[in-house]
């Protein structure tokens, strides 16, 4: 099982040498991976009654190209996850672009988690339509790995028409692994006919292990073998016990988990909603407290390092 940090989006700062230092000490530890959030506009709740959305203006996001660009130039080993980034609120061919320049300058440490998006009041702000964004990102899943393993292609699509076209340089990966985000019965199609790997934002409990059966049958209604897509996990560990850490660990690992991401983001998962939401239990305000957080969960359960 390889164990990743979440970037402290939120409570990292805007300080280029704190930013830098977490994902260096993040691989340092032995952490494979790095995964960030996404957001391209935040939206303010006050001028919004009856808000119910997760996240706004208020928090802050690095954009993830341009973060583990210059992530990449700082380490060597650790690979950078987007988690997820909203791709149907973006142009295809600019991703598969930024996407292959990313995974170029970083020797082929990129998986790009994509997901639809719920916000349609972001869509609008970006200037991309809501209401068919499921069918265009299986479409753009086509076309971004046409792209990343060809020099030129021609493509007729419904929503997209590239003609004797190509990006260059070409991405080190052919392709890009691709991981799907979310726990929609939609998701769970598009995983088991598309991912590569599946970003699932449930728990390690009943309603995950039916989930994850339900994801492998299709996958071989599919004819795809499902232990070759990958499953990652997200697991707050603030305000938590060696002992609770490590059995949700292994709670993970006895439903088929082959990743785990520990987020020290003041979160946590709510069922009746089905998603995570912001909580308080003493979030780590300090960029270096998130730091010392990631330190003491390796120490703690150091046979997964």
């Amino acid at each position: 099982m390889k164990i990743g940090a979440l970037f402290p989006q939120f409570e990292i700062g805007t300080d280029p040498k704190t930013i830098k230092d977490f994902a260096v000490i993040s691989e340092e530890l032995g952490y494979t991976h790095l995964t960030a959030f996404d957001q391209i506009i935040g939206l303010n709740k006050a001028s919004r009654p009856g808000w119910t959305y997760v996240h706004d203006a208020e928090d802050m996001f690095h954009e993830l190209f341009v973060l583990f660009g210059y992530l990449a130039a700082v380490t060597t080993k650790i690979d950078f996850v987007t988690g997820v980034l909203v791709l149907p609120m973006r142009g295809t061919a600019l991703v598969a672009k930024q996407a292959a320049e990313v995974d170029l300058l970083s020797g082929g440490r990129l998986r790009l988690g994509v997901g639809v998006g719920v916000k349609p009041e972001e869509f609008e702000a970006c200037g991309e339509e809501f209401g068919n964004r499921g069918k265009r990102m299986d479409e753009q899943i086509d076309v971004l790995r046409k792209l990343w393993c060809a020099d030129l292609i021609t493509y007729e699509g419904k929503y997209h028409r590239i003609e004797d076209g190509g990006i260059n340089p070409l991405p080190v990966q052919r392709p890009i692994p691709i991981w799907i985000g979310g726990v929609s019965e939609a998701a769970i199609r598009r995983v088991a006919k598309l991912g590569d790997g599946w970003l699932p934002n449930f728990q390690a409990d009943d309603t995950g292990r039916r989930g994850i059966e339900e994801m492998k049958a299709r996958a071989r209604a599919n004819g795809r073998d499902p232990d070759a897509i990958g499953i990652e996990a997200t697991m707050t560990i603030i305000d938590r016990t060696p002992a609770e850490l490590k059995e949700e660990v292994e709670a993970w690992r006895a439903i088929g988990a082959t990743h785990i991401t520990v987020n020290t983001m003041p979160e946590r998962w709510v069922e009746e909603e089905k998603r995570w939401n912001k909580a308080d239990i003493g979030g780590l305000h300090d960029p270096q407290a998130h730091i010392e957080a990631i330190r003491d969960f390796r120490a703690a359960l150091p046979h997964l390092f």
